[in-house]
């Protein structure tokens, strides 16, 4: 398949394609300079915006935890609801130190797998 599509793109096109994303992602970054200091962070819609931001991240964390798909779901439910309870509470004991949260999760699951 890699072949077919070596063939059938030139290069030409392949230069287009790349400045059409570039462009793209320019335009909308240079109307977010220009319209950053008319928008107050402190609005409405930045308050409205952050809390479907954290609702969205605590659902998806859930879903990972009690639906996991792939290697993640060969592992036993307690055992990820075990590496998350340590991972949340070394987090807030240690002053919300997001690197110990995330090392002490995986340590504790891979040690909570490899034991049973």
């Amino acid at each position: 398949m890699a072949e077919v599509l070596r063939e059938s793109v030139s290069p030409a096109h392949l230069g287009l394609l790349v400045l059409a994303c570039g462009l793209a992602t320019y335009l909308w970054r240079g109307l977010g300079v220009m319209l950053s200091g008319k928008v107050s962070a402190d609005g409405e819609f930045f308050t409205w915006a952050g809390c479907v931001a954290y609702a969205m991240i605590a659902g998806l964390t859930v879903r990972i935890l009690l639906l996991p798909t792939g290697t993640l779901s060969t592992t036993p439910l307690w055992a990820r609801l075990l590496a998350c309870a340590l991972a949340l509470v070394l987090y807030f004991i240690l002053r919300r130190n997001l690197f110990v949260g995330i090392a002490t999760g995986f340590i504790a699951l891979v040690v909570a797998v490899s034991v049973t």
